[in-house]
This record gives C-alpha cells, sequence and structure tokens, in this order.
C-alpha cells in the first residue's frame, strides 16, 4: 500500500531509527540547534527518501541486502562530501553494492535523497527499460550521468516529496502511486546506464580496516578504549590506523572514539529517568571521568550541558509529521 511520511527531528537519534534501507549512525561533528527533515515514501515497490539536515556530522551506515540502493545530494550549491574517503559532488550517484557498509563526512548542512528497489526488480526494469539486467555491483561505484538526465531525476524526487509534504493522500492513491514510481525508474536506469562511471580506485580501500574498527566500537561500546588496544584487536599499526581513520573520517581514531562515547552519553541521557539516573553516573559509564571537563565539552558539541538533556522529555518525532523543516 503507498505511503509517505514527512518527520522532523531535533535528536539525531531519533533520526536515526527512521532511516530506511540502512543501519545509520549519526555524529555530530559542529556545535549549533540539530534539526533534520526526513520525508520517507513507499510507492509500490519503489521506496525513495529526502533528508536535509542542519550540522556538519559522520554517519557510518550499513545498506540492507535485500536492498539495492543509490545515493545522491539534492542540492546543486551544497558542499561536496566524503563517502569512503573520495568526494561525491552534487551530480554524482553513488550505486552501493548489496550490503554496502560506508563512511559519509558532511562539512555542512547536507540535502540528500535515496531510491530502493529489491534486487529482482531493479534487474527485471533494466530487462524492460533497456534491454538488459541491472544490477548492484559487487563493489560501490560512482556515477555521473549528463546533466538533463540528472536534472530531471532530482526534478521528479523534489516533487514527490512535495506531494508527501502538501497532499499525501494523492500520493497514497494507488495508480497515482504507481506513475510517479515509474517515471522515477525510468530516470533512475537512464541515469545508471547512460552515465559515466567515475575513477574511484580508491573507494573501499581502505573498508577492511574500517569495518573491523567499528565492530570493535560496536562490540565494546559503552567500554573506555584505547586506541593501542583496538589496533591490536585489528592488527594494524598505530599510523595505518589513523591513516584511514584520517581518509575516511577527517580526524585521528582518538577523536573519533571520544566523538562516540560522546554521542551514547547523549543517548544514555536523552533515554534516561531523571529521578533515577544521574549525569555523574552516565559520563562515568561512558568513560569520562572528569565531570567538570565533561560537561564543557558537551555543552561546546550539544548546545546544552548535560543536565538539560536529562531533564528534557525525548521529542516524540511522530508530532512533526507533515511539518516543514525551514
Amino acid at each position: 500500500m503507498p505511503s509517505s511520511k514527512v518527520m522532523a527531528f531535533t535528536d539525531p537519534s531519533d533520526y536515526e531509527g527512521s532511516v530506511r534501507a540502512a543501519d545509520v549512525r549519526v555524529y555530530l561533528t559542529g556545535a549549533g540547534d540539530y534539526q533534520a527533515e526526513l520525508t520517507r515514501i513507499d510507492l509500490h515497490e519503489l521506496w525513495m527518501q529526502r533528508s536535509r539536515q542542519s550540522l556538519p556530522q559522520i554517519a557510518h551506515s550499513t545498506v540492507r541486502q535485500d536492498r539495492s540502493v543509490i545515493f545522491f545530494l539534492t542540492d546543486a550549491h551544497q558542499e561536496p562530501m566524503r563517502h569512503g574517503g573520495i568526494e561525491v559532488s552534487p551530480g554524482d550517484i553513488i550505486v552501493n553494492s548489496r550490503g554496502a557498509e560506508h563512511h559519509h563526512r558532511m562539512s555542512s548542512e547536507c540535502r540528500w535523497g535515496a531510491m530502493s528497489l529489491p534486487p529482482e526488480v531493479l534487474a527485471a526494469a533494466g530487462r524492460a527499460i533497456v534491454g538488459r539486467d541491472v544490477v548492484a555491483p559487487a563493489k560501490t561505484k560512482l556515477i555521473r550521468p549528463s546533466a538533463h538526465l540528472m536534472s530531471r531525476l532530482l526534478n521528479l524526487h523534489e516533487t514527490a516529496g512535495h506531494l508527501a509534504l502538501t497532499t499525501p493522500d494523492i500520493l497514497a492513491h494507488p495508480e497515482v502511486a504507481r506513475a510517479v514510481e515509474q517515471e522515477l525508474l525510468g530516470t533512475m536506469i537512464a541515469c545508471l546506464t547512460a552515465g559515466t562511471a567515475l575513477q574511484t580506485d580508491r573507494l573501499g580501500g581502505h573498508l577492511p580496516v574500517m569495518r573491523r574498527f567499528e565492530r570493535i566500537l560496536e562490540a565494546k561500546e559503552g567500554c573506555p578504549l584505547y586506541v593501542t588496544e583496538v589496533c591490536a584487536e585489528i592488527g594494524v599499526s598505530d599510523r595505518t590506523l589513523r591513516q584511514h581513520c584520517q581518509e575516511h573520517l577527517g580526524m585521528s581514531p582518538h577523536r573519533y572514539l571520544w566523538l562516540r562515547r560522546m554521542h551514547l552519553a547523549r543517548r544514555a541521557l536523552t533515554q534516561a529517568n531523571p529521578t533515577a539516573r544521574t549525569v555523574t553516573e552516565i559520563a562515568t559509564s561512558n568513560g569520562f571521568g572528569e565531570l567538570g571537563r565533561f560537561a564543557v565539552a558537551y555543552r561546546k558539541l550539544f548546545g546544552e550541558p548535560p543536565s538539560a538533556t536529562l531533564r528534557r522529555t525525548p521529542d516524540d518525532p511522530s508530532v512533526a509529521k507533515n511539518r516543514a523543516f525551514r
């Protein structure tokens, strides 16, 4: 059944759980008032998403195995982003391999769009439109369609997003949804098959190390970690890990460990009962021994003291349905 939803968020942990077709973790790297909008549209087989986030960030994403996913920037004037250590500009399309894992690094406000299909549906669409199967690549690649085709894809994507915001009942009509889906699908296939594959020899080149790095962080979430211990478990030198992290994350592994712990502390503060837990307890459980230093760094990163986060009632994303991001 076709459906759509427009959601607004003021906390990245709420935003993470609403993104479709991938498991996403967001780590803000710049201070300020975090605002995000996410539009989700489920047509028949095609899922599409549009998003805008207000602050610079690093996002770690793992794409679902049962969806073929493409990703692109939706604002021609926004700054390029880094994907797996490679620069991605407006006008480029990231074509993910199935189950792809990667880091996105965005240095400012970002607007992005995505589309996904079951692999067998994408293959069948390719046969029908261009006479051959279109499948997710074995290795994630970057494609640059012609300006005309990319403009058409962006316009169709934006129009669908506008319908979801202003007249969602129309978009929920099965025949309207099918017409929108066919237009999007045909243009997407044209972009993927007629576009120029960019030279991305380094894309994913360091992924095995970064994947092991993330696995260790996930397995020991909430435990204090030290770079020397992490390097020993991964089986690489400190210099190698630093080089890989700088390329993918734009920072040292030590800084990334700190950033993750800050976000874990914020998530715990957001979810905690203020009558049952304290800031000190949550800070120390996430490896912050000096409460004063933690409080100063927390306020600088998130724009409020940790005590304010603990006292605040968590936002319900559903109340923001159909509210435009400004």
